[in-house]
């Protein structure tokens, strides 16, 4: 295994969040996991292994003096910063008709998703820098194609995107930028306890998928460490669909 490193992960103590955070600490780096909803975290720290290695946070990552203080507890605890990884989001893609969608609830989307995004680049970059740090975004499939009545998570997670190559040129050489966008991912237990389901998926879900199945947090937490690493140090501006290939099947109502 190379040397530990240190990460910071927004939304850390569910879902996708948590696959990655169980993953890097499994391999037997240092991680940072901040979420906004206590009992979540309370309940990540006790089924995280390698707790030792582990420091959860609350911090919500729309909140700027909130992010910034997040990141220098990390650093002083660790003692540096590898990697970020902002997956903090409003999970829920529908809002409802546009007609009806609310300026709050509209901003309420950009802030956690986009904006937050924004702020872990800002505050993160100098604890980046002396390191040749690497951030990850989480983006969406849904910035590429759409349901209706989901504007607001679709503008957000587009924003991802384009926040994506921006960063990359602006932060580079020194830091490098990507993005994954998930497809359908099933997080139902990787949830908080008062959340947790097991869900059954129907052979019509998996067959949407040319691989055959829906994906797992493990699946996405998979890419974002080889994208983390140094192994992808040729790799900077991009976003990777991790969907099954759900994006690429045509699929016409009968």
């Amino acid at each position: 295994m190379n040397q530990p490193q240190s990460y910071y992960i927004t939304g850390g103590a569910q879902g996708i969040g948590l696959g990655i955070a169980y993953m890097l600490l499994a391999e037997g780096h240092h991680v940072a996991i901040t979420d906004i909803d206590e009992e979540a975290l309370n309940a990540a720290e006790k089924r995280l292994t390698n707790r030792e290695r582990l420091l959860t946070l609350t911090s919500d990552a729309s909140d700027e003096t909130q992010v910034a203080a997040s990141l220098e507890k990390t650093v002083s605890h660790f003692g540096r910063l590898d990697g970020i990884v902002h997956n903090a989001g409003i999970a829920d893609p529908f809002h409802g008709p546009i007609e009806r969608l609310s300026l709050d609830t509209w901003q309420a989307y950009l802030n956690t998703n986009l904006t937050g995004a924004f702020l872990c680049a800002k505050h993160g970059a100098p604890y980046l820098r002396p390191h040749g740090g690497s951030i990850m975004l989480m983006a969406s499939s849904r910035a590429l194609q759409s349901e209706p009545d989901t504007e607001a998570y679709a503008a957000s997670k587009g924003g991802i995107v384009a926040l994506t190559h921006a960063l990359a040129v602006s932060l580079g050489p020194d830091i490098r930028v990507n993005a994954v966008s998930p497809g359908w991912i099933e997080v139902g237990d990787w949830q908080k306890p008062s959340r947790q389901q097991t869900v059954e998926h129907r052979d019509i879900d998996r067959e949407q998928h040319p691989v055959g199945r829906v994906g797992t947090p493990k699946d996405i937490a998979a890419l974002t460490r080889f994208l983390l690493s140094e192994e992808a140090g040729f790799i900077t501006g991009q976003n990777f669909v991790a969907d099954g290939g759900m994006t690429r099947k045509m699929i016409y109502a009968e």
